[in-house]
């Protein structure tokens, strides 16, 4: 167990040290310090890790999932270091690095955004919302942030996207059985190639190609070059993180809202299937039911919020322009109001994050809230770089509930075919299937009610212009569990501690699919109990 950390926190180092490009280019010379040392803590304990345990055998599935939770909360831990150590770099600064101006002076946005970081809690949130593709944050003026630390927030997100295990396998794969084991405890099943190093290799090229076709999109549809690195790699990680204060807002671009759309369903279909499309076989779009269902699921989810939306009037107006075709009227507000409802709902189902409506807590109908959170919870296809209970779960769930309620109609020695995406199961293994659809989904919702409790306690709940209504609540906790990062105003610097840290909590469980948080929770419990005895 202690090796593998100790690899993840080497392929951290990586990533960190090979950040230093930035301050470069954008000759930030005064970040250099804290990412070298950002760079260094977690290369000397990985080092130490590896070659203390290096002998250790492959791990079980047990450890497994322990090194996957553990593993993420040790990246995320050590990942928040850029943050706290660049805020103090600008506070402390006696003017030897040449810190910017903006940076050392109270009262500017700039001070006062990078300052929040000084709180180490706040860096660590930063991290998980990074790492886990969630894309909360801290930042109130993401525009003022250096741009060392802009590039670390979009870089964090894009790896943990695809997985923090998935690189570390990549880069310092080891033979046998303990990298398939680390996979599947990332919340992974399908493998592209019977080797799950040669299929890591392969999501990462693919990922890779996805990248730069999505950076070309959007900056041939206007977005400034360094805007579109970013939202190109937040876009297809599914993680939301933005250089801007208002997100995809800020452009108030029709072009730039409408190219996203396809960057986020690209980062919702699962890799085994971008790999069979690939390579030219183009039936995967509607012959696999997860693929299948995405399309359906969105579609059904925008047409619903756009009804909403349009009812509720709120983006009524008088002209619309499209391709330079002048729309008017009633007709005008029901294509703003589909291109809201459209960009939300894609944003929300495929746990990304992306606010071209900036007024979600205040002015949306409760009804349209909830069904934001709707597809927040669902997200979309296991395999992929989303988050929430998955679609296959769902439809698991739907399926598995018909095919036992039909079975009262048979004689007991009747023998029964189950069918899932192309899978002809017996009895046994259609149970073992809807048990473990139950069990996840079931938990989900669990956790989702606790941290919905507490908020209603710690927060203020009702009318006023400084409280908050059920529905956000509920909304910005479906939010940090299902990795998405839409937000009603509820998550900034200003929230109490202990939210901050269940949120913290929640984005972690979310990201692993709590199973492999629970076992190593309850592992060091044991442990400790058996010690104190």
């Amino acid at each position: 167990m202690a090796y593998d950390l100790g690899r993840m926190l080497e392929a951290l180092s990586v990533l960190l040290f090979a950040s230093l490009l930035i301050p470069f280019v954008w000759q930030e010379w005064w970040a250099i310090p804290s990412l070298v040392c950002s760079g260094v803590l977690p290369l000397g304990l990985g080092y130490i890790l590896t070659h203390r345990f290096e002998h250790s055998g492959d791990s079980g599935r047990l450890h497994g999932m322990m090194i996957a939770a553990s593993g993420w909360f040790l990246v995320a831990l050590f990942g928040s270091l850029p943050f706290f150590l660049l805020a103090w770099t600008a506070q402390l600064d006696p003017g030897l690095l040449g810190v910017p101006q903006r940076y050392t002076t109270p009262g500017t946005q700039a001070f006062g955004t990078l300052g929040v970081f000084r709180h180490p809690i706040n860096g660590v949130f930063e991290s998980m919302s990074g790492f886990t593709g969630t894309g909360l944050t801290m930042a109130v003026h993401e525009n003022t942030l250096p741009r060392t630390l802009q590039w670390w927030r979009s870089f964090i997100e894009w790896v943990g996207g695809v997985g923090v295990i998935v690189l570390t396998t990549a880069i310092l794969a080891r033979p046998g059985s303990g990298s398939l084991t680390l996979y599947e405890s990332e919340a992974r099943s399908e493998k592209i190639h019977p080797s799950i190093v040669t299929t890591v290799r392969t999501i990462w090229w693919i990922f890779l190609l996805f990248t730069f076709f999505s950076i070309l999109l959007l900056w041939l549809a206007g977005m400034p070059i360094w805007d579109s690195i970013n939202h190109a790699m937040t876009g297809l990680a599914t993680g939301g993180f933005s250089i801007t204060d208002s997100s995809i807002g800020t452009y108030n671009s029709s072009i730039i809202d409408f190219t996203l759309i396809p960057i986020m369903l690209l980062g919702s279909i699962a890799f085994p299937v971008h790999y069979l499309i690939l390579q030219g076989d183009l039936k995967n779009f509607y012959r696999d039911l997860q693929t299948r269902w995405v399309f359906i699921f969105f579609g059904t989810g925008t047409i619903v919020l756009t009804a909403v939306l349009f009812r509720q009037g709120l983006y009524q107006t008088a002209t619309v322009s499209i391709a330079g075709v002048t729309l008017h009227g009633t007709l005008a507000t029901l294509i703003q109001s589909f291109r809201y409802g459209l960009f939300q709902f894609v944003s929300a189902a495929s746990c990304t994050g992306f606010q071209t409506a900036n007024s979600l807590g205040s002015e949306w109908a409760p009804q349209a809230q909830l069904t934001v959170a709707a597809g927040m919870v669902v997200g979309a296809a296991a395999g992929s770089t989303v988050g929430g209970i998955k679609l296959i779960r769902l439809l698991t769930l739907l399926k598995g509930t018909l095919f036992r309620i039909r079975g009262i109609f048979y004689p007991s020695s009747a023998i029964r075919t189950f069918r899932l995406d192309g899978r002809a199961l017996s009895g046994t293994e259609a149970s073992q299937e809807f048990e473990e659809a139950a069990i996840i989904t079931v938990l989900w919702l669990v956790f989702l009610a606790i941290a919905a409790f507490v908020l209603l306690v710690v927060l203020p709940i009702g009318s006023g212009t400084d409280a908050y209504t059920v529905e956000n609540v509920l909304f910005e906790v479906a939010s940090a569990q299902g990795n998405v990062g839409l937000s009603t105003g509820i998550t900034g610097p200003w929230m109490p501690s202990v939210t901050k840290v269940l949120f913290i909590f929640n984005m972690w469980i979310g990201r692993l699919e709590i199973i492999p948080v629970l076992v190593l929770l309850r592992s060091l419990f044991v442990y400790r109990g058996v010690y104190h005895r």
